[in-house]
């Protein structure tokens, strides 16, 4: 399917009209549906949007603050069977280039993080065909015991479900193993667009649509905190963005597990899909209306890893008010050709020159300490 941008014309003696009234009902505070939201995203302009999408910003946090949480994301393994067409980060099994972590190794990255003022470890690898599942709960038991004030944010939908597939145990189960054994909460990674055609065509050996929705659910039932992301710009259509969007709405309106909303533009370098990459205006259209539309999610991060400092800094000014992580390690992302690095003290100068304050946080979003800027 060929990418079909996300602006289309249209008759401005007609569009016009639409375009106020879906603005009215913005203002009024009134939950948008499905065709005000294609309104606004097909027909409205890119000031427009931001206007829009800062004043509900800002009736949310009315603080001039943007947060940010300290962590470091470790890619435990990249041996993955799912061959994604975006991924340029995974290497087969046979391929000689794959590796496991060792436990030395993954210390040293942690007692890294801890004496950078990281609260945090995410943690995420691909679908190895070979390690059991007593060797993740090993891992979460013997990091839960080393360091017990850490935050472990790990996994993934698609990790969940494929652990589920191969041990023939059902998702709830998984979950549960997983959370006795140290996990605190999941990441929203391997979503790209929650549309089962959209998946089929650039990562069919990953799960559905439903079945990702499935394990978030399992999870908020579980009392756990998890954040929904969305990974735009290769072959969906507009219309497919919306589909998760939606998606992602209704299922917060059920169960209030999510924290964050994360979307960021596909980069195709060194991957098997041949696009360009999306420029910064698609990126803050799709923002904006993300705040719009999820009026259920309290917060909605930035993307410096994929759009740098300078779009993300202009995010926060269209319904961002989170920049998202320290970030002091990540390779998925690199493995692509983008590699963007922030210290604290540049991400502060980011926040503060855009006019807010910025506070580190936790998973939850709960404040703490300032820690010292290097």
């Amino acid at each position: 399917m060929p990418f079909v941008p996300a602006y289309s014309t249209f008759d401005a003696t007609n569009g016009q009209d639409d375009i106020q009234k879906a603005v009215q009902q913005v203002a009024l505070g009134r939950r948008i549906d499905r065709q005000t939201a294609e309104t606004l995203y097909y027909k409205a302009d890119l000031h427009t949007l931001a206007r829009l999408a800062h004043s509900l910003r800002l009736r949310l946090h009315p603080e001039p603050v943007v947060t940010y949480v300290g962590d470091r994301n470790i890619n435990y393994s990249n041996i993955c069977v799912c061959a994604c067409r975006f991924c340029a980060f995974f290497r087969t099994p046979e391929s000689g280039e794959g590796y496991i972590i060792s436990r030395e190794e993954m210390k040293q990255k942690i007692d890294e993080t801890l004496r950078l003022g990281g609260t945090q470890i995410l943690l995420q690898g691909g679908h190895h065909p070979d390690l059991p599942l007593e060797w993740y709960e090993d891992l979460l038991r013997w990091m839960r015991s080393t360091w017990p004030g850490l935050h472990i944010h790990a996994f993934s939908p698609p990790e969940i479900f494929f652990w589920s597939r191969s041990f023939n145990l059902a998702v709830p189960e998984v979950l549960r193993r997983l959370k006795e054994a140290g996990l605190d909460s999941i990441p929203g990674g391997g979503a790209e667009i929650l549309h089962n055609e959209v998946r089929r065509q650039v990562s069919p050996n990953k799960c559905s649509a439903d079945q990702w929705l499935q394990v978030m659910e399992e999870a908020h039932k579980l009392g756990m905190r998890t954040t929904a992301t969305m990974m735009f710009g290769h072959e969906e259509a507009p219309a497919h963005r919306l589909d998760h969007l939606f998606a992602i709405r209704d299922l917060q309106d059920r169960t209030s597990g999510f924290t964050a909303f994360i979307p960021w533009t596909f980069q195709p370098a060194h991957t098997r899909i041949d696009c360009a990459p999306l420029p910064a205006p698609a990126y803050l259209r799709l923002l904006a209306l993300s705040r719009l539309v999820l009026d259920n999610i309290a917060n909605i991060q930035a993307s410096w890893v994929t759009m740098g400092p300078e779009v993300a800094q202009l995010a926060l000014y269209y319904g961002a008010n989170d920049f998202g992580s320290l970030m002091i390690e990540e390779n998925v992302v690199a493995a692509a050709g983008v590699s963007y690095r922030l210290s604290r003290n540049e991400i502060h100068r980011i926040i503060r020159a855009a006019g807010f304050t910025p506070v580190q946080r936790l998973m939850d979003y709960r404040p703490v300490e300032p820690q010292p800027e290097e």
